[in-house]
């Protein structure tokens, strides 16, 4: 991904390495990750009203359909709980803003992204234009299904809640991937981390409790 310059975007710049001091002293201390977080400017993806609330560590934003940009807490424990280290195809469900997509392509060598609001992958992926993220690609469907073309995927994030893994997801993981979501009932989920087994079986880990939108699909809610 292009890095912005730094001396243009000023105070945002000094803002990200701010951020990334905050996230170190929350847990995430995945070098590479922080480095992600703050070469990616958030700001860009948010209306101007929204700006000046665009490095709050803990805040998640509206994007406008129902759906919310990640706080960057939440973006940066996810990322840190695939173990990027360079390279990988990364399977992302639920583009939203791009944000996280762009994070993901900054650690990884491809990103493909499912979003199933036309709206919002179209407005994803001119922002990641703009942004200069050549390594990502949005498609428009149902990211509970996957993207069976493109599998396997060394690492699968979910950013949208499910009441189960979605078990298309889990065949299209690579052996010794991982795959990171949230799962539960609607008004409470539990983020779990799978990692698949050579004989096909999976460990399964929880990192804690977390609140998403739905995951609307085939293997998700109902809309």
């Amino acid at each position: 991904m292009r890095r912005l310059d730094v001396a243009a975007e000023g105070g945002y710049a000094r803002a990200r390495r701010r951020l990334a001091e905050e996230l170190s002293k929350s847990g995430v201390r995945d070098p590479r990750v922080l480095d992600a977080m703050v070469s990616v400017p958030r700001h860009l993806l948010l209306p101007e009203a929204m700006r000046d609330r665009s490095y709050a560590a803990d805040a998640a934003l509206p994007i406008g359909e129902g759906q919310t940009i990640s706080a960057p807490v939440v973006v940066a424990t996810m990322t840190q709980a695939l173990a990027l280290k360079g390279g990988e195809t990364v399977l992302e469900i639920g583009t939203g803003s791009g944000y996280q997509t762009a994070v993901l392509a900054a650690l990884a060598g491809q990103v493909v992204s499912i979003e199933r609001i036309p709206r919002l992958a179209a407005r994803a992926r001119s922002a990641l234009d703009k942004m200069g993220v050549l390594n990502a690609i949005v498609h428009l469907g149902d990211g509970s299904a996957g993207r069976p073309a493109d599998a396997p995927f060394d690492a699968i994030l979910v950013t949208a809640g499910a009441p189960s893994v979605p078990r298309p997801l889990l065949d299209q993981l690579a052996v010794g991937g991982y795959l990171v979501g949230p799962f539960g009932s609607r008004e409470s989920q539990s983020l779990l981390r799978f990692c698949r087994k050579e004989d096909g079986s999976f460990v399964r880990e929880v990192i804690g409790r977390c609140k998403f939108v739905d995951l609307i699909g085939e293997w998700g809610w109902a809309a």
